[in-house]
């Protein structure tokens, strides 16, 4: 158990809640590492908390896939596989590309602008050395696409997918050899859909997410 957990605190939520946060954020971090087991009273004697919240974020952990209950084993942190990357990666790969295209379609000029934003706020966060204020705000950046569409329907599909493809969004921001492209990346996106080029959008949203495949390929082989 990492000597590094702490809980983080937020008056606003519940207590469940902030449990989750912290351990999903040890995570992601690489803090609590794969295949670390999630015991109940020792995260809630670290922690200072009861097993009880403790027990409902490692269920919420479960759901994100981030931790699995194995047999006489209990709970403990995902490992990262292939099949599971490629499989939600190949999901993102199909509704970022809807996306992209109908955002071309039916962006408003003020989406437009937020998007430019967004866009230059993410090549200055590249420049903090902050993995998870980097990741948020590529995420940002993806959002804006998303809401572009005017289909709350995708925006819904497209969220429920975001926590499971988070952790490996992480990873790829993780080494800062890929920020060039990915400042690349959002440059060509973001141009092809203030000219309306859907073609040249989804290709570059397809080569983005392509992008992220081969890096996170390449991590989990070295985790083998």
């Amino acid at each position: 158990m990492t000597d590094d957990l702490t809980l983080n605190m937020d008056a606003y939520l519940p207590l469940r809640d902030v449990v989750f946060n912290t351990l999903r954020e040890a995570i992601l971090k690489g803090d609590l590492k794969p295949g670390e087991r999630l015991m109940e009273l020792q995260l809630a004697s670290r922690l200072g908390v009861s097993r009880t919240p403790i027990r409902e974020a490692i269920r919420m952990l479960e759901q994100e896939g981030l931790a699995v209950t194995m047999p006489r084993r209990g709970a403990e942190v995902a490992k990262m596989t292939l099949k599971d990357m490629e499989d939600v990666l190949e999901i993102r790969d199909a509704l970022d590309e809807l996306a992209v295209r109908l955002a071309c379609e039916r962006i408003s000029d003020g989406q437009i602008g937020r998007l430019v934003e967004v866009k230059e706020a993410f090549e200055a966060s590249t420049k903090s050395g902050d993995v998870r204020n980097i990741a948020d705000s590529d995420v940002r950046f993806h959002d804006i696409i998303y809401e572009a569409t005017g289909n709350p329907k995708l925006v819904t599909m497209l969220n429920n997918l975001r926590e499971q493809v988070y952790r490996y969004r992480v990873e790829y921001i993780k080494d800062p050899q890929n920020y060039p492209n990915l400042i690349r990346e959002h440059e060509t996106i973001a141009a092809c859909i203030r000219s309306r080029d859907a073609a040249g959008a989804t290709a570059a949203m397809h080569a983005h997410v392509e992008n992220q495949v081969r890096a996170v390929k390449e991590v989990i082989r070295q985790q083998r």
